[in-house]
């Protein structure tokens, strides 16, 4: 039997796809989510069952603002590593709550540190993001920028989680990898993120609301190539270590727009509007300390990427 890992966020879209592959190479799992209502929980569901199909699993529902509730679970658990997936998504969300993303993302993540302190286990492998570099002149954005102009409340409290864990590795020598997510789509994407959303629209004969001239760029990322990351990550288990997982390209937006179509075999309808407080100009990974630590080379360019997930989306939908 492999190590017992707790996933939180475990039903979403990237902790899916994570818990599917540990189960696969002989990991016991539990998944702890709260099936919140940022998106149809009853994807979330779905998502389970093709967890299901990989092996068993122990599901727990709950809040990880619930401090009892993962207190008791890390005493019973006896796990060996956490991979922490669960939070409050999303850049433009964020600034509509921003109190309810300092409460999940930043208390929540406390939470699961205490309770790693407390009853173990040594591995914590947290789940941040491409966002905290706000407004980087430098591209790509490499691990010992300076990041100190994030321009959204997600952003910020994805910044306090590693701050966190870094906390808790000087202070109790917990073993961490703060991993920044680029832009990770693939199959189950949720359904708010630009991608899914094109693809529905498009596909149902919808105009897309395109922000900005169409110039922003965003380095995105297959979800195999973040897991393959995560996986590593959990492998190292390092002392302390932050490291961008990303695509390692970039794609104009309107470039995005013409492929997800010509994917679609149809013609685009474009409303253009006005660029959104809180998006970036820019995201690029630079993955040369995740590639020399961890060996992590992302595989799926953008246009291979798009072709899988819209036949994701046409069985999906079919």
């Amino acid at each position: 039997m492999g190590s017992h890992v707790l996933i939180t966020g475990g039903a979403g879209f990237i902790g899916s796809h994570v818990a599917q592959r540990l189960l696969e190479r002989g990991d016991r799992i539990t998944i702890l989510d709260d099936f919140n209502d940022f998106y149809d929980p009853a994807r979330k569901r779905a998502n389970l069952v093709e967890v299901r199909s990989s092996g068993d699993f122990d599901l727990v529902e709950g809040d990880i603002r619930d401090r009892a509730l993962v207190e008791e679970l890390f005493e019973k658990g006896a796990f060996d590593a956490v991979i922490h997936l669960a939070a409050r998504a999303g850049v433009r969300p964020s600034l509509a709550e921003p109190i309810l993303y300092e409460e999940v993302n930043c208390i929540g993540t406390l939470n699961l540190l205490e309770a790693a302190r407390n009853h173990g286990p040594e591995v914590f492998i947290f789940g941040s993001s491409s966002s905290v570099y706000g407004i980087n002149k430098k591209v790509p954005f490499a691990e010992d920028d300076e990041i100190n102009q994030p321009i959204s409340p997600y952003a910020t409290t994805k910044r306090t989680g590693e701050l966190l864990c870094y906390n808790y590795h000087h202070l109790y020598g917990l073993k961490t990898a703060c991993l920044r997510f680029f832009t990770v789509y693939g199959p189950r994407q949720r359904p708010e993120m630009a991608i899914h959303k094109f693809t529905d629209l498009l596909a149902r004969g919808e105009q897309i609301q395109m922000f900005g001239s169409g110039a922003s760029r965003r380095d995105y990322t297959f979800i195999d190539d973040i897991v393959d990351g995560i996986e590593a990550s959990l492998d190292l288990a390092p002392g302390f270590e932050i490291l961008n997982l990303g695509g390692a390209e970039t794609t104009k937006l309107s470039d995005l727009v013409r492929w997800i179509a010509e994917e679609l075999a149809i013609e685009p309808g474009i409303q253009y509007l006005p660029d959104q407080p809180g998006d970036v100009p820019v995201t690029y990974a630079d993955v040369h300390k995740a590639s020399k630590l961890l060996g992590y080379r992302p595989k799926v360019p953008i246009r291979d990427g798009l072709r899988r997930f819209v036949e994701w989306y046409q069985q999906e939908t079919s």
